[in-house]
């Protein structure tokens, strides 16, 4: 019998809730006179919200697990050793709760270095109140400290948290392990072509979701790519622990990537994409 996903959920998500009720305060970091990147305008409507992507990131890949293990346990001979009994409520609390399991460490390694690193956001200087001019500073020098004008120290509080990018790492996350997901259980002969499609546009929603990021000014575009590659090793660990272990074989995992490899032309369709978002 394997972990309980409940009690490793619970667990990994301890670091998590620490940081999201403010326990920790973030590291506060200085800058160099003159930088300009982080002197971009504080936008306050963002392209994809934290509540449309948490919410987008569980309910899709939530409803996928759920209707497939439906189907997994009404038409295919599947057991389990489960304490629970009913064996479609076996196989949704296996898989749905290494799926959480997964959200919460991510979460979690993202608030942590968001809290002691503190990297500036590319608003910092808008958020606080002040520019170079104001500050009256030498250009090239460090600044170790500055009194921000902004009365809301909450807002100035996020503008120290921008290494790495959640959104990047938790939508990363999420649509590959729903790719993840597909290659392990989409295995009807109809869906050779299908399956990959579908990966395709999942892995696409979550590189647009990073990049919105990047045109939001909420994030430097390595944040975005460190919260790729946060998301993706996640993902990659927690099937390969869960689901993946005894039922597929190790290469299948690339089978998308390298059917997208194959493909020059989507390839290029994402670098318009990203040359569009940065212009």
């Amino acid at each position: 019998r394997g972990p309980n996903p409940a009690r490793r959920s619970s667990l990994s998500s301890i670091p998590f809730l620490v940081c999201e009720l403010k326990v920790v305060k973030p590291f506060k970091r200085g800058f160099t006179c003159g930088d300009p990147s982080i002197t971009y305008p504080y936008l306050s409507n963002e392209v994809i919200s934290d509540k449309l992507l948490i919410a987008g990131g569980i309910i899709i890949t939530g409803f996928a697990i759920a209707l497939g293990e439906c189907h997994r346990a009404r038409f295919r001979s599947v057991s389990s050793k489960s304490f629970v009994r009913n064996l479609y409520v076996s196989c949704l609390y296996k898989e749905l709760g290494s799926f959480l399991f997964g959200c919460c460490v991510c979460q979690s390694l993202t608030n942590m270095a968001k809290l002691s690193i503190g990297r500036l956001r590319p608003h910092f200087l808008h958020v606080c109140g002040v520019t170079y001019a104001s500050l009256n500073c030498t250009p090239g020098t460090y600044v170790p400290k500055v009194n921000c004008a902004n009365p809301d120290h909450r807002l100035v509080e996020e503008a120290r948290k921008s290494f790495f990018s959640g959104h990047a790492s938790f939508a990363l996350y999420s649509m590959l392990y729903l790719a993840f997901y597909l290659q392990a259980r989409l295995t009807w002969r109809g869906a050779r072509l299908l399956r990959p499609l579908l990966q395709f546009f999942l892995v696409l929603l979550a590189v647009y979701t990073g990049l919105t990021r990047i045109s939001d000014y909420r994030h430097h575009p390595s944040d975005v790519l460190t919260g790729y590659v946060q998301g993706a090793l996640t993902a990659y660990w927690v099937v390969i622990s869960d689901m993946f272990c005894k039922n597929i074989r190790f290469v299948s995992f690339y089978e998308p990537f390298f059917v997208f490899l194959k493909h020059k032309k989507l390839m290029y369709f994402m670098y318009f994409i990203y040359k569009g978002l940065m212009k």
